[in-house]
């Protein structure tokens, strides 16, 4: 079935930020959304735009089922430029950076990308991110889109030495995701991407884009690798926000639209579509992966959201004592993913109830498109978490019977 961008409103964790009174009362005094390098390509593919963190994004280009499944099974491409994108670097950049994350990102080897959060002094999640480590003292962080300005204002604060460069308007990034990822970065560059490990990055020429632009601007791509001829230098990585095989393309805005035609016009072959928006959210939930502002919203930390590898607990960083106190006391609400066995989708700001009383809020929710069945994240006592755990969940006036279960909701594969 097709779904447009109203049915997508109703059940995505969008419709709060897209048609709050609020939010609309001020977006009419505020400066014009910004645009994506690759903003004119989504017009001229019919796209349907929608407002999102400040930006003009496509939310679908044909149905968001139809975009779904396309990377379930083949591929898709996704224009995520709206994201943020930090370089820091200098002497005590790492320590720097470890102080920052619950991971330790300050041991890894060149190369290396590290998913953590970043938090504040209570332990509180402010972000959360993925740190690529570039060499000595180097690192590439890329901040959501929403708090961009926020992590740049706090890293900056916690600066002593080392430098931070915000690249964030000035770096595109485009995400080829699903099984045949693989072969679409095949077709667009000679270098073999296939070796290249899950949660690993490096600077590649893509070469077998026809594009004669050879002006390196920014900090982080100038100097990188030997660019010669046609093409494009780009940071490639092969990481992702669908729980698919995939690669995440960083190149230079005026790079931006040779980059998505030749993912296109090679993908397309493949069975690789464009997805929007609406088809990340989908997809991510049915792997069980937060969404920044609404499975944690600044009130939540580290160990009620999980996973439990997201916390090195043997390096110091900001907000560890507080949440090592949250732990041993024991008293706190844990994010759980939850299957519904009855009819009905569940939607954000759904209540979750346990033996008639509600212990809890649906984060997130919708109908998976791969299980036909409904799926939610949402926040139990503790003491509720544990797999297997029956719940309901309210939808329309009926309480749905739902079970805790283990993420993801749909494996690879």
């Amino acid at each position: 079935m097709n779904s447009g961008p109203a049915d997508f409103l109703r059940f995505s964790a969008f419709r709060k930020a897209v048609t709050s009174p609020k939010l609309l009362q001020r977006l009419a005094h505020a400066a014009p959304m910004q645009r994506t390098p690759i903003h004119d390509e989504h017009i001229r593919l019919g796209a349907k735009m929608v407002w999102f963190a400040g930006w003009d994004m496509p939310i679908q280009y044909t149905s968001i089922i139809d975009e779904h499944m396309a990377v379930r099974a083949k591929a898709g491409a996704f224009d995520v430029s709206h994201m943020g994108d930090f370089l820091i670097r200098g002497k005590g950049a790492g320590d720097l950076v470890n102080t920052l994350c619950t991971n330790d990102v300050q041991s890894q080897p060149v190369g290396k990308c590290v998913y953590a959060h970043i938090c504040d002094d209570q332990g509180r999640i402010l972000d959360d991110t993925i740190v690529t480590v570039l060499g000595d003292d180097e690192f590439f962080m890329v901040p959501n889109a929403a708090t961009t300005q926020k992590m740049e204002k706090w890293i900056r604060g916690h600066l002593h030495g080392p430098e931070l460069l915000d690249m964030s308007t000035r770096l595109a990034c485009i995400a080829v995701q699903g099984p045949v990822a693989k072969d679409v970065m095949a077709a667009i560059t000679s270098a073999d991407l296939s070796t290249l490990k899950y949660f690993w990055g490096g600077f590649y020429q893509l070469d077998r884009i026809d594009n004669q632009n050879t002006k390196l601007v920014t900090d982080l791509l100038h100097g990188r690798g030997h660019k010669h001829g046609a093409g494009v230098m780009a940071f490639v990585s092969r990481t992702g926000y669908t729980g698919e095989d995939g690669f995440e393309i960083v190149c230079e805005n005026a790079d931006a639209v040779a980059v998505w035609k030749a993912v296109l016009d090679k993908g397309t072959p493949l069975g690789l579509k464009p997805a929007g928006l609406g088809a990340r959210d989908t997809l991510r939930l049915e792997k069980g992966l937060l969404l920044s502002g609404t499975d944690f919203d600044g009130s939540q930390t580290s160990v009620q959201t999980g996973p439990g590898w997201v916390i090195d607990w043997m390096h110091d960083f900001i907000g560890k004592q507080a949440m090592i106190q949250q732990k041993s006391e024991g008293k706190y609400d844990k994010l759980v993913c939850m299957l519904v066995e009855d009819r009905g989708i569940p939607r954000h700001g759904y209540e979750i109830l346990h033996d008639g009383d509600k212990v809890g809020t649906a984060t997130s929710g919708t109908l998976s498109p791969v299980l036909k069945k409904g799926i939610a994240m949402g926040y139990v006592p503790v003491e509720l978490a544990a797999v297997g755990t029956e719940v309901r969940i309210r939808i329309r006036e009926a309480d749905a019977a739902a079970r805790i279960v283990k993420p993801p909701f749909v494996k690879r594969g």
